[in-house]
């Protein structure tokens, strides 16, 4: 979708207009005749947000409410949400442009339903056969966004778009070595971003145990990816995502219905690149890297079984219970390199982890813990409500640490009841950071089977927005 900021008459546009409006004080400026006035003021006497439309043939004229005295952050998710509905309404008749503007309406509240329409605009077309409809261009109200504001925001979205691409696309067009190739090339077009991919040598001479071991199923080697963005001088956060690029469960198999969508088990890998890939686009004042291990998990050749027992980066021992608990191994080792090599201040982990999450919070959010970092998850929970991706924030007391204990090794890589699977993941997961460290289990909002407010089908990219608002905060939390 291409943007244009330009000054907009409401009476007098020629095109589909989308008209946002929040305030009863605005009446007057109502591009309305009186008839639809009263059909207006009867529906929002009985509800305030609602999107009706009215015919301007050969135009359409969308009238979206909203109720501007919710607190800011649920009248912006409301306007999000509006505008995926809007587009579907115009999918009816598929128009080439819009224009959005506004009155009574604050210059933010119109940004969420641009970003509304520019999230719920995205879907997997590139092995589609015939053309899908997209808007190609909206017109949007230069009273409410500075170009600045605008083409920071592009930058941003599209990088949402580029995660959402990497994690829809099948494995047999993107393994982790071609999504390596991919990063690679990515970083290289980028000022101040430079990439380092280890292959399946140097893999081994690591000695990273947890990936190594399920990789051994597979006939695609891994590889082990570090990105940097150095936009300050201060010191780094990491950020590490799993990139388990199809996930059969290995030799524990997953059933039929289980391994549908396991393209989407490196979601926290895209989600993380992404991040960077975004800072470094607006020259963000952080210091960031990446870490990302990456392979799939198959029941192939020496596949990695239960009762294994690996020796992971940092030495610790670790009994296999089951092959399907693949993502703690990987990332543990990523983990423990990241905090080994490059002291961070913080490391923040984002994964496809546990179907536990799932099934705590179903799809509406992201399951979080956190060791020493308190302050950190409480801001990633405020910005989570402000950017419409909420975080739910589990306790990592030590009484779960009971659940991990094995007979023959340092730990088990999963506990062996079916209690707590989300916060045994993440207290395996932070053994292994001994900084501050945020777990984000992103199992039930990375990819939707079905569309979702301003989410179509498919990858969404949920995870982006709240890290990249979290690393603007950057000075703040470290004053």
């Amino acid at each position: 979708m291409n943007y244009n900021l330009e000054k907009i008459d409401a009476k007098e546009y020629a095109g589909d207009l989308v008209f946002l409006y929040g305030d009863e004080g605005a009446e007057r400026s109502l591009p309305l005749s009186r008839k639809e006035l009263d059909v207006m003021k009867s529906r929002r006497d009985k509800e305030r947000h609602f999107v009706m439309v009215f015919d301007r043939l050969p135009y359409h004229l969308y009238f979206v409410s909203f109720n501007s005295e919710k607190p800011a952050a649920e009248a912006q998710e409301q306007l999000r949400r509006s505008a995926a509905e809007v587009l579907g309404k115009m999918k009816e008749w598929r128009p080439e442009s819009a224009a959005v503007t506004a009155v009574g309406t604050l210059p933010e509240e119109v940004a969420a339903f641009v970003e509304g329409m520019t999230l719920a605009d995205y879907s997997f077309d590139r092995y589609r056969s015939k053309d899908v409809w997209h808007l190609k261009r909206l017109d949007i109200d230069s009273l409410f966004i500075k170009p600045a504001e605008l083409e920071a925001a592009q930058r941003l979205w599209n990088r949402i778009f580029w995660c959402r691409e990497w994690v829809n696309m099948p494995v047999q067009d993107l393994n982790a070595a071609s999504f390596a190739d991919e990063l690679a090339a990515v970083a290289s077009d980028l000022e101040g971003v430079t990439c380092t991919v280890m292959d399946k040598r140097q893999i081994e001479s690591l000695r990273m145990g947890g990936l190594l071991a399920v990789n051994r199923g597979s006939v695609d080697e891994p590889r082990f990816v570090v990105l940097e963005y150095k936009g300050s001088d201060d010191k780094p956060v990491a950020l590490v995502g799993k990139g388990v690029m199809y996930d059969t469960g290995g030799l524990n198999i997953k059933p039929e219905d289980y391994m549908t969508e396991m393209k989407s088990d490196m979601a926290g890998a895209a989600t993380m690149a992404s991040v960077l890939f975004a800072a470094a686009d607006n020259r963000l004042p952080v210091h960031l890297l990446v870490f990302l291990p990456l392979t799939d998990n198959r029941p192939g050749f020496n596949a990695y079984a239960a009762d294994d027992i690996l020796t992971m980066y940092d030495g610790t021992t670790v009994e296999v219970v089951n092959t399907d608990a693949e993502g703690r191994l990987i990332l543990a080792d990523a983990i423990a390199y990241a905090v080994k090599n490059y002291q961070p201040r913080l490391v923040i982990d984002a994964a496809t982890l546990t179907g536990a999450a799932v099934r705590a919070i179903g799809t509406f959010g992201i399951a979080a813990m956190q060791t020493s970092a308190d302050n950190e998850l409480s801001m990633l929970k405020l910005l989570g409500e402000q950017v419409g991706e909420r975080i739910v924030e589990f306790p990592m007391w030590d009484d779960y640490d009971e659940l991990l204990k094995s007979e023959v090794a340092d730990l088990r890589n999963c506990g062996t009841v079916p209690q707590a699977g989300a916060i045994t993941a993440g207290k395996f997961l932070a053994h292994f950071a001994t900084t501050p460290y945020v777990h984000l289990d992103i199992a039930g909002v990375a990819f939707f089977s079905k569309a979702q407010h301003y989410y179509g089908p498919g990858a969404s990219g949920f995870g982006i927005r709240l890290l990249y608002a979290f690393l603007q905060m950057h000075d703040v939390l470290n004053s």
